[in-house]
């Protein structure tokens, strides 16, 4: 066999002497999300390597027309029996030898070349040339033609991959001759159908989501029975997720005659808070003759070790368990000032620039998972517009935002002027800038207005002002996040000399201006502070060395831009509007029934699992036993007596 591919391989060779090394598919358009984009190479000579080579993807059109905007390195490829490599999507089949994220490659008008060189000779914007070019091809999914980069790549065509009219379901493949036509992607094979045949080897397991302890079965399916006893090993490692995770066997045996393997594995139930950790299943080195149909299968492992807060959420909000940490002395020098000077004082706190610290956009992200935190899991963050938590995990590393969460700007990047100011990688607590009210560029990274949020919802948002004809939240939710909102933009107004908020809903492209004020000072009152908005302030001023003072004293904001403007501001002005009721519940751990003492008036009693869902309320006076009917686990019990609100954690066994 091995014969008959050498002399097919010498025959083609022919058609291919100019060079070692030829583009032999391209699929640059799927349906919907792009993720089984690849891009094939087919070298003269089986087994060539491939180190000293690049490809670089280059505009076809618009303002960056003939620049470059993408390349692979190809250093550390060889190519197989076939004289083929392929590089693509996790998702293509057989699995690429090169894997690039989804969505990176352009649907045209555009042109790939492949060069000797490295990807430092391309930098991002890099013209097109034919210096150093070894082979190159121009692609599109239309009829536009783009002459100018077909002169500056040496190439005389472009290569419509809609030729056929069916939209994204075929591939640009070269033929013998060293043309190209359009029909069924062969990605891993010879365009033609000849050479040797891989057998390929396909993962199948249940990716839902696995909790600590949970048992799930692996099976290994060849496409054709093996000839000889086939052995080879997976692995379950990724990131923190390691063998001291689960039990069970990691190595693949498939008898002569058989085609199916079956493993089961069980998920370790451990003591630890980890959080939330992602196992990969990924195949081994597979003996020569064998191929990945598919590989690097994800599957949630959630953690049954997360901690719960002494607060609420924002939905069921608690007042009074979170103790300001503001130091003694902080607002002293506000006291008896009105008006302009009330605001410049307060910025002079706020934006000390012998005090004051800014850090970077990518260091929000790490700010977030704790200032964020769902009092109820530890393992998630709560998100603001949408009112649900969603595990750390799940933040947004690819262009697809669906399921993710990311950072959402109160006051919108472009509204502010200071969209992608800062870097995007964290560089830690003890990593600073000084700052002062001048600093717009602060603003990009300023964790008092930013939040986590669900990716499309943060989208949906987008720059728009607050309130009247803008941003309203979604419907259907109960808008716990509108006081939070007008805080954060009453800070920002105060904190930066080149913004401000506005009465009216105003352009979204107008730049340091935010509406509406009106709907924010009502918003401030509506949805007061609570322990959740106390703690994240109590957080961020470790990292920032500022608070955000309209969650100290929500009053402030009447007193610069509402019903109070221009009188005297004194902080014993600032009413405790939301008290604490004082009890005790025992036993706790608890069975069917505890006792709650110390409440004489009539109260409320609502009790919340784990996701925050109510699953018991009950009214009751005076020392009253509750008999309850729910399952084992921990809970949150929030305690309601005239106006006063208490929330306290209780394990029933």
């Amino acid at each position: 066999m091995l014969k008959k591919i050498l002399c097919y391989l010498l025959v083609l060779s022919t058609s291919m002497i100019q060079a070692q090394v030829v583009i032999n598919e391209l699929d640059s358009d799927n349906p919907s999300t792009d993720d089984k984009e690849f891009i094939e190479l087919k070298s003269a000579t089986p087994n060539f390597s491939l180190n000293g080579y690049v490809l670089v993807f280059f505009n076809g059109t618009g303002s960056l027309a003939d620049k470059s905007y993408y390349t692979i390195s190809l250093n550390g490829l060889t190519t197989d029996v076939n004289g083929l490599v392929l590089i693509g999507n996790n998702l293509v089949s057989p699995v690429p030898e090169r894997i690039f994220t989804n969505s990176s490659i352009q649907n045209g008008p555009d042109g790939v070349g492949l060069y000797l060189g490295s990807t430092a000779d391309f930098p991002v914007n890099t013209t097109a040339t034919t210096v150093n070019l070894i082979d190159a091809l121009v692609h599109s999914n239309n009829n536009t033609q783009v002459p100018s980069l077909q002169t500056l790549l040496g190439v005389t065509t472009q290569v419509n991959e809609n030729a056929n009219s069916l939209g994204t379901t075929q591939s640009i493949q070269r033929k013998s001759d060293g043309t190209w036509e359009v029909k069924n992607p062969t990605p891993g094979a010879n365009n033609d159908g000849s050479g040797f045949v891989f057998n390929g080897i396909t993962i199948t397991v249940n990716t839902t989501h696995k909790n600590e302890y949970d048992s799930f079965a692996i099976t290994f399916t060849t496409d054709t029975s093996v000839t000889a006893d086939l052995t080879f090993n997976f692995t379950l490692d990724n990131a923190s997720f390691t063998t001291a995770d689960f039990t069970g066997n990691t190595t693949v045996f498939i008898p002569v005659g058989s085609n199916t393997f079956t493993t089961t594995i069980t998920l370790v139930d451990d003591v630890l808070d980890e959080g939330d950790e992602i196992l990969k299943v990924k195949f081994g080195t597979l003996p020569f003759g064998y191929n990945r149909r598919n590989d690097n299968i994800e599957i949630r492992v959630v953690d049954n070790d997360f901690t719960t807060s002494s607060f609420g959420t924002p939905l069921n909000p608690t007042y009074g368990n979170v103790t300001s940490t503001v130091p003694t002395g902080y607002y002293d020098s506000l006291e008896g000032l009105s008006g302009v000077a009330l605001k410049q004082a307060l910025q002079n706190i706020i934006a000390d620039p012998a005090v004051v610290r800014a850090h970077n956009y990518g260091d929000i992200t790490n700010i977030l998972k704790v200032a964020d935190q769902n009092p109820l899991n530890s393992n998630q963050v709560w998100l603001m517009y949408v009112e649900t938590p969603r595990a750390k995990l799940d933040f947004q590393t690819t262009s697809s935002n669906v399921g993710s969460w990311n950072r959402e700007h109160i006051y919108p990047q472009s509204r502010g002027g200071f969209a992608n100011a800062t870097n995007d990688v964290p560089d830690g607590i003890n990593v600073w800038l000084p700052t002062n009210a001048d600093d717009i560029a602060a603003g990009h990274g300023d964790a008092h207005h930013i939040r986590a949020e669900d990716g499309p919802e943060n989208s949906s948002r987008s720059n728009r002002d607050y309130g009247l004809t803008g941003y309203n939240g979604p419907t259907g939710t109960q808008g716990s996040w509108k006081g939070d909102v007008a805080r954060s933009v009453f800070y920002m107004a105060v904190r930066y000399n080149a913004l401000s908020v506005v009465n009216g809903d105003i352009p979204d492209t107008t730049v340091g201006q935010l509406g509406d004020l009106a709907s924010l000072l009502t918003w401030n009152h509506t949805d007061p502070r609570d322990d959740f908005e106390m703690n994240r302030n109590n957080y961020i001023y470790t990292w920032q060395y500022n608070r955000n003072p309209f969650i100290d004293y929500p009053l402030l904001a009447d007193y610069i831009w509402g019903a109070n403007t221009g009188q005297a501001w004194y902080a014993s002005l600032s009413s405790n509007e939301n008290q604490t009721v004082n009890y005790s519940i025992y036993p706790n751990p608890a069975r069917e029934s505890f006792t709650i003492s110390g409440i004489n008036t009539e109260a409320t009693i609502e009790l919340f699992n784990s996701l925050g869902m109510k699953v018991f309320e009950q009214q009751f006076v005076g020392e009253t036993p509750i008999n309850l009917n729910v399952s084992a686990g921990i809970y949150l019990a929030k305690i309601v007596t005239n106006g006063k609100t208490r929330v306290q954690k209780i394990v029933i066994q």
